[in-house]
């Protein structure tokens, strides 16, 4: 399996000291362009868990990816469902709400890790089981400003695996915050 595989409890102080970068995203157009970027990274193994508050617009930033990678389903909010599969030409996307899990153990309960090598696994509410994972890409997604459908992506990772996107990401917006 990749290296976003099972990581000792307590390991979430290794993300204090991730490689961090905040990129404004001011319109959906804007916002499609950064999913296009992530989509050509993303390799099976990888695991990509988004946190933000409700309507955030976590399941819009899945539906981008998706879109990018061309998936033959449109994606939706697998909040009841817990899981969603969506074939894309590359390989599939496991798309995972788990906001109403109690956490990681729960999440190994659903068995559905076993289909991480050959596919990518797109989180939702990722930070609850974030310790799951040794080197995922962590995408914090929060709002511009009240009045505008305006995003702030935070992108963290802490390992080698993300080091390239995020030097793209570098690279393609200049003004991005580190």
């Amino acid at each position: 399996m990749s290296e976003s595989r099972a990581v000792p409890q307590g390991s979430q102080d290794a993300f204090k000291a991730a490689n961090t970068l905040v990129l404004a995203s001011g319109t959906l157009a804007e916002t499609a362009t950064l999913a296009g970027v992530i989509a050509e990274a993303l390799t099976p193994g990888d695991v990509v868990l988004l946190d933000g508050p409700l309507a955030a617009g976590k399941t819009t930033f899945v539906t981008s990816l998706c879109r990018a990678l061309d998936c033959a389903e449109q994606p939706s909010s697998p909040t009841y469902a817990i899981s969603n599969i969506y074939t894309c030409p590359r390989f599939e996307v496991f798309h995972i709400d788990a906001y109403r899990l109690s956490g990681v153990d729960e999440f190994y309960n659903l068995g559905i890790e076993e289909f991480f090598p050959d596919s990518v696994a797109l989180i939702e509410w990722g930070e609850r089981v974030a310790e799951a994972f040794v080197d995922p890409l962590r995408i914090a997604i929060s709002f511009e400003d009240a009045e505008s459908e305006g995003r702030v992506y935070t992108f963290a990772s802490t390992g080698k695996r993300w080091q390239g996107l995020m030097a793209q990401l570098r690279a393609r917006w200049p003004d991005a915050g580190v």
